[in-house]
């Protein structure tokens, strides 16, 4: 373990420690409420999985349709061997480039499912290592998760970030919800294009119903030194931007945009650097703060189609084409990108940034690129006013 205190600020300061997520494991995803809400934007088929809720107690496993448990849907062993490979190439690529790399507890092989006194779900490895934290400046954050399968995913973690306590840096886990069906904000989902668009009804009632609750990601923030750009577009993640609000007060300013994605937005706008943004459309800088107006804007082409795999019919694919903009920065000038993107290359080439081209096969099927599989905890900025 390292002894330095976490120090993350920005998105670009040179990178001097990092977490890298685990993908061993990785069986199948479950498609229930919190699953389809999460990815609504993405998911391309129309099925919704009723009833919603697997309680403790009842039956599970594959009698679905007689135990009201929602579907799993199989990942191919070949595509998680070649998945791990990717992320191994990644760890590989940091360590060339002088930073250190920790890793998260491996998901053990016996571990199937999580369960609380309201539900139980499947489990999946702590792969996204970037949602369910946000680090600000010396502070390790364990936001509330919005997927019950990740509903634990951040004990993974705990050996990493006990050492990072002890170094004397702050950690702080954020309210639990209880994620009843009851919990969720649909409005989004129903309102908006994309995904699955029947309308969520018949949701099942619990003892533990208590209305909408906090549930919120990391990767809906864009860290700027002592500035906040955060995606607000259900009540769920307005009550945990209330609580962020009032937990920084007077270290932190937030800027909440509304509705920019269904939550994450580090593959619609990412910062590389002090006045510089990446952003996937001119559409979606016009709904960025006020403040970011006069900041440069790389828009790079469309990605072209012969850039990903082909996928067979029973293949959940759970991103868009734009997964390639979630680019990692080592340094204000330096950038990890898909190698399979050369259209995005040649863009930040022609904006004289070093780009540092690294393998990653299967975005498209495991909800993440290069900045969502990866968690800066020491980056050498500090709490800059880069908005005034």
């Amino acid at each position: 373990m390292g002894n330095m205190r976490v120090n993350s600020y920005d998105e670009w300061s040179p990178l001097r420690e990092v977490i890298v997520g685990s993908a061993r494991n990785y069986t199948s995803h479950e498609r229930e409420l919190s699953f389809d809400l999460f990815f609504h934007d993405n998911l391309v088929r129309s099925e919704w999985y009723y009833p919603r809720l697997s309680t403790p107690g009842s039956a599970s496993g594959t009698e679905d349709a007689e135990s009201g448990r929602s579907g799993r849907s199989p990942i191919k062993q070949r595509y998680v061997d070649e998945l791990i490979e990717d992320v191994e190439g990644i760890v590989s690529t940091l360590e060339s480039l002088s930073v250190r790399v920790h890793r998260p507890l491996d998901l053990h092989e016996s571990t199937t499912e999580v369960r609380t006194p309201a539900w139980s779900a499947a489990v999946v490895p702590p792969l996204n290592v970037r949602d369910n934290t946000l680090i600000l400046g010396d502070e390790i954050i364990e936001t509330p998760p919005m997927i019950r399968s990740r509903y634990f995913e951040t004990q993974f973690l705990t050996p990493v970030f006990a050492d990072y306590f002890r170094q004397g840096s702050r950690w702080t886990v954020m309210p639990r919800p209880l994620m009843t069906d009851a919990s969720f904000d649909p409005s989004y989902a129903q309102q908006s294009a994309g995904g699955p668009m029947e309308p969520i009804e018949d949701v099942q009632p619990s003892p533990y119903d208590v209305g909408f609750e906090m549930m919120f990601d990391g990767a809906q923030c864009l860290r700027l030194g002592r500035d906040l750009v955060v995606n607000i577009s259900t009540e769920n993640h307005a009550q945990a931007c209330d609580w962020l609000e009032r937990h920084l007060e007077g270290r932190f300013r937030i800027h909440r945009v509304h509705r920019l994605s269904d939550s994450h937005i580090d593959s619609m706008v990412l910062a590389l650097r002090p006045g510089t943004l990446l952003v996937r459309s001119k559409d979606v800088a016009d709904l960025l703060p006020p403040a970011l107006a006069d900041w440069d804007m790389i828009v790079p082409p469309p990605p072209e189609g012969n850039n990903f795999p082909r996928y067979e019919d029973d293949d959940l694919v759970l991103t868009s084409p734009f997964i390639d903009l979630n680019v990692l920065s080592v340094s204000p000038d330096t950038v990890l990108v898909n190698d399979a993107c050369p259209e995005l290359i040649r863009t930040l080439e022609q904006h004289r940034f070093t780009v540092v081209p690294v393998r990653h096969r299967h975005r498209r099927l495991f909800g993440g690129g290069f900045h969502c599989f990866t968690l800066d905890t020491v980056r050498d900025g500090g709490p800059e006013d880069y908005l005034g």
